[in-house]
């Protein structure tokens, strides 16, 4: 849950892009601090506030999903864990057969009033 919290994904840059609400998939991603800095703006609240309070929100999602529960919040949506089965998938290069194991991911899904208000 920390690398959730430091936006850690991984990446080489280890920055957590996530994408702005205006980019309507040009390609621009609002980074982790300029989220927070919205946030912490939009609050009228500290930067270190809105940090703290945006991982505590996903270190409880997350810790709720692990337990199999949904998380859902009116007017926006709804964080919850969809079971992918084992299957065969296919080694690109070679063409060979491939065991894939089952896996959970996160899943969500967006209420009607956060879609009307997109479309």
């Amino acid at each position: 849950m920390d690398a959730i919290r430091n936006g850690c994904n991984h990446s080489r840059r280890g920055r957590r892009a996530i994408p702005s609400a205006g980019s309507k998939n040009k390609g621009r991603f609002m980074t982790k601090s300029e989220l927070i800095d919205a946030v912490a703006s939009a609050a009228n609240v500290s930067k270190a506030d809105a940090e703290r309070t945006i991982g505590a929100f996903f270190d409880t999602v997350v810790s709720n999903a692990k337990k199999g529960d949904k998380v859902a919040w009116p007017g926006f949506g709804a964080f919850s864990v969809t079971k992918r089965p084992a299957r065969t998938g296919r080694n690109p290069r070679t063409g060979e057969p491939v065991k894939i194991k089952a896996s959970n991911a996160m899943k969500f899904s967006a209420s009607s009033t956060l879609k009307s208000t997109l479309n």
